[in-house]
């Protein structure tokens, strides 16, 4: 290397280093988690633009202790809206407004370096005006006494202030099924201006169209069968999916009313339910004989349908009419259905609105996430029932979930490169689906046959395995914050029903379930989890219900709070899993740099 190579190589490491220094002093970005959105699109967009009420939290944060709830409340409304609101009972003026969003601004732009990142989308005919402000430079009155101009400055004031505030978006997956946009969320995921800022972890739900796309026969059957469950019939129109043949099928096997216990409201809906359904169940059961290493044999349920059928005495079905079941070979397609199911994979493998939505789940998405010293999963690290780590394929803890992750990330890869599947891990991706030790799923089994054909009540519950427990059991989170050199758990899956008591964080706040029943089928709420440096808490969504009587009586949606933890001081970057990294490698450049001095 010249001398004036070394040379510069010497000043990048002292600019390298005094970055890191910057960076390592600096509060942690605020964090914002949401899960299972399931297809509820429109309530996405619309508590999304609100930030899931971090808004009125960093109000509350960056504003004078004297600024009252009340005036808080209405700043929330005017960010929202990106206007100017008169409040009905005091007032705020123009002024005050406009002062308040500059020093929410001010809290959260920390660096030079955040003040560009802003830069880039403030108004081009305000910008002058905006950027002195927020550098604290003079500006003229009329700023303030035009009521024109400072409306403006107002709405370009609260699209900056939405932009700073969130600092990263970790989404827990399952954004499919159930409502009738994923496609809308993923977009907006996906969007230029947001999808630096987010972190996906895939939910089982995803797993499910991730390996139908991959090619996955019964997949595609059941992600079909689960759309049109819920009517979701324009939802496939979007996706290219013409189901004309399906249905035209589906009318002849069942020209009259449904039998059995299918929940679509559309009757044309239930009819083809029901024909997905039984070539869902033959496919499966093709897929656990073929490989019994998978251990699903107790779901191996036709050949018992047949015998009963065989039997005549069908007392105990919910439903007797199976015109497509081979009593001989109940696990064979008819010709018929062999027909249909490969036109519907063609179609789904081809289609490029799908690959759209798989390319940024298997590209953007994880098994597992660590943030913050805090580790973000779907559901949860299977374990057994004396609180140890469950083995999977010869491994357990971290290697499994390293290893799952790798095994999903080739057959992404496999897929959107157009290459041929590893039949065994299409097979993997349906038992990550529904299999009992997936870190993705948690119960003995998927009851999705006994719900449809069985009129014992008692044979539809499916019992939750270890997970819920052991969170609760010291020693076992122990173990997990060691396996993961984390502090916290954070994971969704299974909704938190608030309105029975039930707790969004364990009493020592080391496991934190944010699963509110985001969507319609669920409990039509939500929760959001929100770290920022001073505090973590979780926000209790309203209910769409709740959302209308609050806008009929004129009042603001009031969130509620479970406060998980206060911080003394405010966490620094320095105190996280990424700074740890940077402290690593700060102290490489300074041998580095003492190497080069001593050379000299």
């Amino acid at each position: 290397m010249s001398e004036q190579q070394s040379i510069t190589t010497f000043h990048e490491m002292i600019r390298e280093l005094a970055e890191i220094e910057s960076r390592l002093e600096m509060n942690i970005d605020t964090t914002l988690w949401i899960s299972d959105p399931h297809g509820a699109g429109e309530r996405f967009v619309s508590i999304l633009k609100g930030r899931f009420g971090l808004v009125w939290r960093t109000a509350f944060e960056a504003l004078p202790k004297t600024f009252s709830n009340e005036k808080l409340e209405h700043l929330d409304r005017i960010i929202k809206k990106e206007k100017y609101i008169e409040a009905d009972d005091f007032h705020i003026e123009r002024q005050d407004v406009i002062s308040a969003l500059v020093h929410i601004i001010r809290y959260k732009v920390q660096s030079v370096h955040d003040f560009d990142l802003i830069r880039g989308s403030i108004n081009r005919d305000l910008k002058p005006l905006l950027e002195n402000l927020i550098l604290n430079f003079h500006v003229p009155n009329i700023v303030y006494e035009n009521e024109i101009i400072a409306d403006k400055m107002i709405s370009a004031l609260s699209k900056i202030v939405k932009q700073v505030i969130l600092g990263q978006l970790i989404v827990l997956g399952d954004v499919f099924d159930r409502g009738n946009e994923p496609d809308k969320i993923l977009r907006i995921l996906s969007q230029r201006d947001l999808k630096p800022f987010v972190k996906f972890v895939w939910g089982n739900h995803d797993i499910l169209w991730m390996g139908a796309a991959a090619g996955n026969k019964s997949l595609i059957a059941e992600a079909l069968r689960i759309s049109v469950r819920y009517d979701n019939l324009d939802f496939l129109g979007r996706l290219g999916i013409d189901i004309t043949r399906l249905k035209e099928f589906a009318e002849r096997l069942y020209p009259g009313r449904i039998t059995g216990n299918f929940k679509a409201r559309m009757e044309i809906s239930k009819k083809l339910e029901k024909t997905l359904a039984m070539i869902q169940f033959k496919l499966e059961e093709q897929t656990i004989t073929k490989y019994p290493q998978l251990g699903m044999n107790s779901r191996l349920n036709l050949e018992k349908l047949a015998a009963i059928i065989k039997k005549g005495d069908t007392s105990g079905l919910a439903d007797s009419d199976f015109p497509t079941l081979i009593l001989d070979d109940p696990m064979r397609l008819t010709d018929e259905e062999e027909t249909i199911i490969n036109d519907l994979v063609d179609q789904f493998t081809k289609s490029k609105q799908i690959r759209r939505l798989m390319e940024y789940l298997f590209v953007e998405g994880k098994l597992y996430h660590i943030n913050n010293y805090i580790m973000n999963i779907h559901a949860l690290v299977p374990s057994t029932e004396d609180g140890n780590f469950e083995e999977l394929y010869g491994k357990k803890g971290k290697e499994l979930l390293d290893h799952i992750q790798i095994t999903v990330k080739d057959i992404g890869q496999n897929y959107l490169e157009g290459r041929e599947q590893e039949p065994f891990q299409l097979a993997m991706m349906f038992y990550l689906w529904c299999g009992p030790k997936s870190p993705l799923f948690g119960k003995d089994a998927m009851k999705t046959f006994e719900r449809y054909f069985l009129k014992d009540r008692a044979s539809h519950r499916e019992k939750t395995l270890y997970w819920g427990r052991n969170i609760n059991n010291p020693d076992f989170m122990n173990r997990l914050v060691e396996e993961f050199n984390v502090e916290r758990i954070v994971f969704g899956h299974t909704p938190v029903d608030i309105s029975k008591g039930q707790k969004i964080a364990s009493a020592d706040g080391r496991a934190i379930n944010i699963d509110g029943g985001f969507s319609e089928a669920y409990l039509n709420r939500g929760h959001s989890l929100i770290q920022t440096p001073y505090s973590l808490y979780a926000i209790i969504l309203p209910t769409v219900d709740e959302i209308i009587d609050l806008r009929k009586k004129k009042e603001p949606n009031r969130l509620s709070f479970e406060m998980i933890a206060n911080f003394d001081e405010p966490k620094k970057v320095r105190d996280t899993f990424i700074g740890k990294q940077m402290i690593k490698r700060k102290d490489e450049l300074l041998q580095k740099i003492k190497e080069f001095s001593e050379s000299r």
